[in-house]
C-alpha cells in the first residue's frame, strides 16, 4: 500500500457539483454498500445528491469528489454533515473509494484533506465516523486518518436499519499532529 503522503500528493478534494450524480451511481454497487445496508435507488441516489449540493463551506457540512493529479479522474467520494447523535448535534464523515483504487491509501488522504477542510469550516467542535465493526477497511481509515476510538455502539445506517458501528471521533479544535 501506498503511503497516505505519496497518497494525498497525487489526489486533491474538489467540492461537490450539479455533474456528480454520475459518481454516486459509481459507488452504489453491491460491494461498495455490503457495509452501509445495499444499493440505493436512483430517487434515493438523486435525494442524496441534492442534499450534497446543499452542503457548503458554512459549517453544516460539505461534500468532495476525489480526484486523481495530474488528470483530475473522479475516484471517490469524501465529506461530512450534521446528524443527531446521543441528543446532540454532531459532524458524520463518510467516504467511498471505487475498487479499482482501494488499497492505495486514498481513502485516507482524502478523509485527512477532509478533516482539515472541517477545521476550517465546521460548527460543531467534534467530527465522527461510524463504520460497522465488521468493516475493517474503514475502520483502518479512521485510524490512520488521525480518529480516536471511542468504542462500539449501536447505529442506524441507512435509517431504520440497526448494525453495529465503531464511533471514531476527531477533535476539530485540537491542532494537528
Amino acid at each position: 500500500m501506498e503511503s497516505p503522503r505519496a497518497a494525498a500528493a497525487r489526489i486533491r478534494i474538489e467540492p461537490w457539483t450539479d455533474a456528480d450524480p454520475a459518481l454516486l451511481r459509481q459507488v452504489n454497487t453491491p460491494e461498495m454498500k455490503r457495509h452501509l445496508g445495499g444499493p440505493e435507488t436512483e430517487r434515493q441516489l438523486l435525494h442524496r445528491h441534492r442534499r450534497y449540493l446543499g452542503f457548503v463551506p458554512s459549517g453544516v457540512g460539505c461534500m468532495y469528489r476525489i480526484v486523481l493529479l495530474p488528470g483530475g479522474e473522479p475516484v471517490g467520494t469524501v465529506g461530512y454533515g450534521t446528524r443527531t447523535w446521543q441528543g446532540a448535534t454532531v459532524h458524520e464523515m463518510g467516504w467511498n473509494v471505487l475498487p479499482a483504487h482501494q488499497g492505495r491509501g486514498i481513502a485516507v488522504a482524502a478523509t485527512r484533506a477532509a478533516v482539515a477542510a472541517a477545521r476550517r469550516e465546521a460548527r460543531r467542535p467534534h467530527l465522527h465516523a461510524f463504520p460497522g465493526v465488521a468493516d475493517p477497511a474503514s475502520n483502518a481509515v479512521c485510524r490512520k486518518a488521525g480518529f480516536t476510538l471511542l468504542g462500539e455502539t449501536a447505529f442506524e445506517f441507512p435509517p431504520g436499519r440497526p448494525m453495529r458501528s465503531n464511533d471514531w471521533r476527531v477533535d476539530l479544535r485540537a491542532d494537528p499532529a
